[in-house]
């Protein structure tokens, strides 16, 4: 298949780890990942960070561009007004937050987000931003680089073929929503996207490092909270490697550059 018909489809921002995410034209990429990608996180009262693995109602907090900053919803709770979050939290407050086996240094958010989350979520909690002098390496001692609060690694990228293939065997087709890429392409076949090592988008090169095994997130319906066994009930029967489920690939990008939808694909290398 020629390089020139793949293409950047969509791009994807998640500016709270495990809320929401939204489509935008283009985005800026940074060291560890888009600007304003997975820069927040939500933590309990001990620091420990919170996500749709534990608490699938995380899922009902939609976010949307603001012009300073973004904006949080419930969409089942009108009568919590929307929050307004700046794109940074200022160095006024400080802790250290736990994000799986990383302790990560994070500026608090303020009372009034603070209480918004704790009321929407049910339970205490903080908003904390990572700031750049927050140093968190990829989840790969081999790899340089660094990550935002995203899992493991800063871009996750997904052949928009890998979706149609899945819902080909779904009694019920699902969103992208569910997968949370950053990166979707058009062009491949079905899977294309887990062979990728080297490869250009645009003028900017990239390295996928390894699929991604999914967890119960992509059972969470986005518009509801409500789980299923789907789709990693019917993932498992063809796209299992020892114990985990594979769907999207785990990629390093550089450290600056615009990436804009649209933009051609080229695959320089591939995993033996």
């Amino acid at each position: 298949m020629p390089a020139a018909s793949l293409l950047l489809a969509d791009l994807y921002l998640y500016p709270v780890k495990s809320l929401g995410g939204f489509r935008v034209p283009e985005a800026e990429v940074q060291a560890r990942g888009f600007r304003h990608d997975r820069r927040w996180l939500i933590v309990d009262a001990r620091g420990q960070f919170l996500t749709q693995r534990n608490i699938p109602e995380m899922a009902l907090l939609h976010l949307e561009l603001g012009h300073n900053g973004f904006v949080i919803r419930h969409i089942r709770r009108p009568e919590l007004r929307p929050l307004l979050v700046p794109f940074e939290a200022s160095a006024d407050r400080t802790q250290f937050v736990t994000v799986w086996d990383d302790m990560v240094f994070a500026y608090r958010g303020t009372n009034e987000q603070d209480q918004w989350l704790s009321e929407a979520l049910g339970q205490p909690c903080r908003l904390v931003f990572m700031p750049d002098v927050a140093l968190r390496p990829v989840d790969d001692g081999k790899v340089p680089g660094l990550v935002s609060f995203a899992d493991a690694y800063p871009f996750l990228l997904i052949g928009q073929a890998s979706l149609d293939d899945l819902n080909q065997r779904l009694e019920q087709p699902l969103p992208m929503n569910r997968f949370r890429p950053n990166l979707v392409v058009t062009g491949t076949l079905p899977y294309a996207e887990d062979t990728w090592h080297e490869f250009r988008v645009g003028e900017l090169a990239f390295r996928g490092i390894r699929p991604c095994g999914r967890c119960p997130v992509t059972t969470t319906d986005q518009l509801t909270a409500e789980r299923s066994a789907e789709p990693l009930r019917t993932l498992a029967q063809y796209r299992k490697a020892g114990n985990k489920v594979m769907f999207g690939m785990n990629v390093v990008g550089p450290a600056s550059g615009v990436l804009r939808t649209g933009g051609a694909v080229e695959v320089l290398s591939h995993h033996a």
